[in-house]
């Protein structure tokens, strides 16, 4: 199918998977509404640094998914709704746990009566793997019983069970993909690559790390991002949930192994001196079963980890002056 010309709009248009979902959606014709989140200087957040034909096609839109009326203003003549504005933080939702709810789960709320009163086409909720907790069996299928370890991952739950009731109530035509952990460039050191990666292009050799046990399964951002405009486009997928991951799990040691080789260094892991996230809240093991996705959007992953590793060094290379060298949050 193609996008030419078609109404979309993306609210999280301004974060890290935000971003590149609307300039990919830019490239393919497409005329998209970004929906970012209001501040006072008028920053698109990642999109400030787009290039100048991309901000030339947007139609931007700077407000806040917690206003009901505002986000159903967004949603008029919008074929597709791609939801990723979202709080995603895992150790600030231990502390401000409010916030998530009303964005998580309030906003998102916000959203399906928007579509619903609009008539919009479809609707693409973005989850997360964290939704399952630590897994009672691996891989990971769709049907894996929710496990909220977090109050980040509770209100995603919350948020998909609003969509899940929205489909089965009202015949709403939306689709879940659950994305496993997506990196690559744009992504803050709040997550474990970027915070790696950026210490050792420091030049540091004594890297500031939590757990190193947890396995994860990386996805890069440009496959995330197919998978999304997948979802928003394949006839037929209303109503799913759809995990997109590459079905291979890798320690975070390992991780740190794979960017020290692919940087060509040596330097070794030690303990972060402060890291809030409560031993019961670590989820150990991420890794999905693919196949659906295969099946229902013909998505699979094509970056391989060591390239998406050296593709996302490159781009931080190149950014450094955007991260705070003293500044880690895994």
């Amino acid at each position: 199918m193609s996008w030419q010309g078609r109404r979309v709009l993306v609210t999280g248009a301004d974060g890290f998977i935000g971003s590149h979902l609307v300039e990919r959606l830019v490239v393919e014709g497409a005329r998209v509404r970004a929906f970012c989140f209001y501040n006072s200087n008028g920053s698109l957040g990642w999109l400030d640094g787009a290039r100048p034909e991309v901000r030339a096609a947007l139609e931007v839109r700077l407000g806040d998914v917690r206003d009901a009326r505002f986000v159903e203003e967004a949603c008029q003549d919008v074929e597709v709704v791609f939801h990723l504005a979202a709080l995603i933080a895992i150790p600030y939702s231990y502390r401000a746990a409010e916030s998530f709810v009303d964005t998580n789960v309030r906003g998102t709320l916000n959203v399906l009566e928007a579509v619903r009163r609009q008539g919009c086409g479809r609707l693409v909720q973005t989850s997360t793997s964290e939704v399952y907790g630590t897994p009672m069996t691996l891989p990971i299928r769709e049907t894996h019983p929710l496990h909220g370890q977090s109050p980040y991952a509770a209100t995603k739950i919350a948020a998909d069970k609003l969509c899940e009731a929205f489909y089965c109530t009202f015949g709403l035509p939306v689709v879940t993909v659950r994305p496993f952990n997506t990196y690559g460039p744009r992504q803050s050191t709040r997550a474990v690559l970027p915070t790696i990666l950026v210490q050792l292009l420091q030049g540091r050799r004594q890297v500031a790390l939590g757990n190193l046990t947890p396995r994860r399964d990386l996805t890069f951002v440009a496959d995330t991002v197919e998978g999304l405009v997948k979802a928003g486009a394949v006839p037929g997928v209303e109503g799913d949930t759809i995990q997109l991951g590459t079905g291979r799990a890798v320690s975070i040691g390992e991780l740190f192994e794979t960017a020290c080789r692919t940087l060509g260094v040596l330097a070794q892991p030690v303990a972060q001196a402060e890291r809030f996230r409560p031993e019961a809240g670590e989820v150990m093991v991420l890794q999905s079963d693919p196949s659906r996705a295969r099946e229902r959007l013909g998505w699979e992953a094509q970056v391989p980890l060591e390239e998406g590793i050296a593709r996302t060094a490159s781009w931080l290379a190149d950014h450094m002056h955007l991260y705070d060298p003293d500044r880690y949050h895994v």
